[in-house]
């Protein structure tokens, strides 16, 4: 095996290995999926692997495609509504009803 051959499975392995959260006793399994992955990185003729598409629509539903957007406009954000969740605020939670049974009344202290 080749040095720079040998450098990129250790390269994917230790990539590996990060990915799956640092696990201990698990050298081998990782070093065998990278040898797997510089592998079929280096075979010549092989086409990569088919995107899987989403399922088709139903009969009952009508399939229609959406407008392509020219990637210029995902560059810059126009408005509020266009920013993802996480950047917007988060909503109060919304307040506790009061309860409606009754309580019992107080009595009242002998005199």
């Amino acid at each position: 095996m080749s040095a720079k051959k040998e450098d990129r499975i250790r390269e994917f392995a230790y990539q590996i290995w990060e990915s799956e959260g640092k696990p201990h006793g698990q050298a081998k399994r990782h070093w065998e999926m990278a040898t797997k992955l510089v592998e079929a990185e280096q075979t010549p003729g092989k086409t990569p692997a088919k995107r899987v598409s989403k399922p088709k629509a139903a009969a009952g539903e009508a399939a229609t495609a959406a407008p392509i957007k020219s990637r210029a406009s995902k560059a810059a954000p126009k408005a509020e509504a266009e920013k993802p969740a996480l950047l917007k605020p988060a909503k109060a939670p919304a307040k506790a009803k009061p309860s409606t049974t009754a309580k019992p009344a107080a009595k009242k202290p002998k005199a």
